[in-house]
Parts: C-alpha cells; structure tokens; sequence
C-alpha cells in the first residue's frame, strides 16, 4: 500500500503543544485551565485512532517537512510501530489529565501552570517520537523529552528533588550526548542515510562484524531511558516527582520512549537478520535478563511504595527489550504487546501510590496495613494491576508474557523461559505482600478517620485498571500491530 500522506501526525505533536502554551496563558484563570490537558488529550486520542485504519491496513501516513543534510529529513511516518506507542500515550493522557488535575488540587501543590504545560509539552515529545520517520528526527524528540521533564522531576524544588532531577539530566543528557551521538554519526557514515528501513537501514551494508557492534552497544547504553542495568539509576531517584509524573512519564512516556527507541533499533535500523547474523540477540537477551531478576530483587528490598514500583519498572522494560532480541517471531510480537500492557498496569499502580498518599500521607508499605478497608477501590484497582504485573489471566500481562514464554520456546531458548518465570515468582512476592496487607492488617489506631477515597483521584485508577482486564480479554488491536511490525 503506497504511503497516505498527510497533516496528521504533525497535528499529534501540534495539539499537546498548543495546549501547553494554552495553559500558560490562563496562568491566572486556574478553572479554565484544568480544563485544557483533559480536552487536548481527547482531541489527541482522536486524532490518533483516524490513523489507525491506514496503519492496520499494512500502510503509513507520511509526513516529510525539510532536508537537514542529504540522506537526513525532519520527517513524520506513523507506521505499526509507532501506533502502538501513540496509542498508548494519547489513551493514557485522558485518565492521567483528570487524576493531575484532582492530585494536584487535593494537595494545593505549588507551580501548578508550569507543572500542567511541561506535562504536555512532555506528550507533544512523546508523539512526535512515536510517529518519528527517521533517527534524526526521533533523537530530537527523545532529547527535547528529557529537557521539558526536568521541571517536572525537580517540581518540589527541596533539596532532594534537586537531587534526583540532577542525576536524570546527567544520565538521560549525558548518556545521549556521548555515545548516541556517536551511533547516529557512525550510522550515517556507513549508509548515508538515517531512515527506518523495514528490514533494517544496516542491512547488507559494507561494514565490520566490530563496527556494527560498536554501534548496536552505543544505541544500548545511549538511549538511557530504557533502564538497562546499570543505565537505569535515574528513574529510581526520579520518584521524587509528584506522583502524576511519576504515573504518566514513567510508566508511559519517558520509559517507552526509551525501550520504543530500541525496538526501532532492533527491527528498522539493524534489522532482525542482521542482529541474528552478528550474534547480538542472545548477547542483549543475557543482559536484560540479569537487569530483570536483579530490579526484581532490589523491588523487594524497598518501603517506600514508589521506589519500589520504579524498580519493578526497570525489571518491567527489559521484558520488552528482551522480546525483541530473542528474534522469534512470537517474542516480539510478545516484547511490543508488552509495552501497552505494562503502562495499563503501571499507571494504575502509580495511581494508587498517589492516591493512598493523598488521603493518607502514607509512603512506607509497612505504614499501610489495614488501609484497603478505607480505600477499598485504591487497593482494589492496586491487586488488580499486580495480578497483570505478575502475569495472571485475565488480564494484560498475561497476554504478553505468554507470548513472550512461547517466544522463548520458539527461539529454543528455554534459559529465558526461567528467566520469566523467576520473575514472575519476584513480582508476586514484592506485590501480593502489598495487598494482603492492606486488606488483611491490623490497621494503626492511630490512623485519622478522615481517610477516605478522593474521587478525581480514584475513578482514573479504576479506568486504567479495567482497561489492563480489557486488553487481556481483547488484546487484538495491539496484536494486530505488533504483528504488522513482525511481518
């Protein structure tokens, strides 16, 4: 199917952007302004889903704007791949809209305007690295991403915000800096070009085995947000963002951004045959599974329930980056899949955190033993992402991991195939814990009466909630596109 070009994918961009300088200027009329990220975000998600039909089809929509160099255009495609994370995003921003604008209320935070367009600027970054046709144009993005939530992780303006907000910058800006530059240069030296090739842009080129390998390991370790060990220390000191930035941007945005950055890699700019020739799957698939036990084991060793959420999101990305390296065909069906269903859930529990610390002030997990019998849909909503988490019918995760186990067999890689297992044991034994407890403890006397849900709050954890059953019982829309990309 020749390429539909059109507007389309720059409106993406165009339409969380606009809303950022929206909200800027209703600085002062602060009812008006909650109302703006809510009403882009559909406005986003619309245009989004009119592509869809195009993508689903086996086409693209293309949009290419100006040459840079030869071989190097400022250029959109939105293409099976990137429909899976602009889905994600745009769905995603609905219910995370609503729950930042109840968040952020409840506590009477500080700099609210600047807080509400960062985070939309932080969703135009995102979809316009989605619908990115070429390396060029997804580095700007991936680099703009990390400078507008900068503000947002150093938002409590303390000093460990600061902190945390510096070791972001120097790994997501530092790593980006040295090595990616370097991949991007040594790739278009060899090939002249920087677009996504369905087949791998690198595929048949005249270079050395050492060569390509250089750049694979630069495009690895350089797109940081990924969080392979040991590039992932920064998303555990970004937890010190509110939990709204938390949810969206590292459950969803900055995250994916990094593990989607490399499944572009893998599938467009090497390609699979050549990642299999060079010996460079089952080398990645080796070192993500120690970054999956070992944020696994970690997670269990944290109180504080963000911190350990953000570890079981770096365990959570190398299953996606792993899917893809294995190089089967239903493990990388299973690693993109992934990708919707680990935001679905992790949003969720990311909510709960915020939830439970709005009505309680409560962090440490050993401080919220009885706390579901006051906030019975918070904890609801938490197990039920925890049973995705783990991987248990009928929800999301289950979908995923099981093509990412039957992957593995198909690939004849049976390591990896305990490699999930095992850390399906860790999830449930740094999630279930949380549960019981909240249920089934003996609740401090000392707890205020005045806990209670919140309902801005609460209803967008249990959208999300459901919507991680949802995918797992008709998990066709993704499965459709992840085998668009596979094919």
């Amino acid at each position: 199917m020749d390429p539909v070009v059109s507007i389309r994918p720059l409106l993406a961009v165009a339409v969380p952007g606009l809303a950022a300088l929206i909200i800027l200027f209703l600085n002062n009329r602060e009812k008006l302004r909650d109302l703006v990220s809510p009403l882009a975000a559909i406005v986003l998600f619309v245009i989004v889903a009119s592509m869809a039909p195009t993508v689903l089809a086996g086409g693209t929509v293309d949009l290419r704007l100006f040459e840079i160099l030869p071989g190097v255009e400022f250029a959109f495609r939105a293409d099976a791949l990137g429909m899976v994370f602009a889905t994600i995003s745009s769905l995603l921003w609905i219910v995370a809209a609503i729950y930042s604008v109840g968040y952020m209320r409840h506590l009477n935070e500080h700099a609210q305007t600047r807080f509400f367009a960062c985070f939309a600027t932080s969703l135009a970054a995102a979809v316009g690295g989605a619908f990115a046709a070429n390396l060029f144009t997804l580095v700007i993005f991936y680099e703009a991403l990390s400078l507008v939530t900068y503000p947002l992780v150093y938002h409590h303006e303390d000093e460990e915000a600061w902190k945390g907000a510096r070791k972001y910058l120097v790994y997501l800006m530092g790593a980006s800096k040295s090595v990616l530059l370097a991949a991007l240069a040594l790739t278009y030296s060899i090939a002249g070009s920087l677009d996504f090739v369905h087949g791998g842009l690198l595929a048949g080129v005249n270079a050395s085995a050492a060569l390509l390998t250089v750049v694979y390991f630069c495009y690895l370790f350089g797109f940081a947000k990924a969080a392979v060990m040991p590039m992932h220390a920064w998303l555990p000191a970004a937890m010190v963002a509110p939990t709204p930035v938390s949810a969206l941007l590292h459950a969803v945005a900055v995250v994916k951004m990094g593990v989607f950055c490399l499944l572009r890699v893998v599938f467009h700019v090497f390609g699979v045959s050549l990642v299999g020739e060079l010996g460079l799957g089952i080398a990645t698939a080796y070192l993500v599974s120690f970054t999956i036990l070992m944020a696994s084991i970690y997670a269990l060793t944290r109180d504080d329930l963000k911190a350990r959420l953000a570890y079981s999101t770096v365990s959570q990305l190398s299953y996606i980056v792993l899917g893809a390296v294995l190089l089967s065909p239903v493990a990388m069906v299973g690693g993109i899949i992934h990708m919707a269903a680990h935001a679905f859930s992790k949003i969720t529990l990311f909510f709960c955190a915020g939830s439970i610390y709005c009505a309680s002030g409560k962090r440490n997990i050993s401080d919220m033993a009885g706390i579901g019998r006051r906030l019975p849909f918070t904890m609801g909503a938490f197990f039920i992402a925890s049973l995705s988490m783990i991987g248990i019918p009928p929800t999301a995760g289950f979908i995923s991991k099981w093509y990412l186990t039957m992957g593995s067999v198909q690939a004849g890689q049976i390591a990896f195939v305990a490699v999930l297992l095992m850390s399906s044991v860790l999830n449930a034994a740094y999630f279930l814990p949380v549960s019981y407890a909240a249920f089934f403890g003996t609740e401090d006397q000392e707890s205020p009466a005045s806990v209670r849900e919140i309902p801005m709050v609460t209803i967008p954890l249990v959208a999300t909630a459901i919507l991680s059953v949802l995918m797992g019982i008709f998990p066709g829309y993704f499965i459709s596109l992840a085998d668009g990309v596979v094919k």
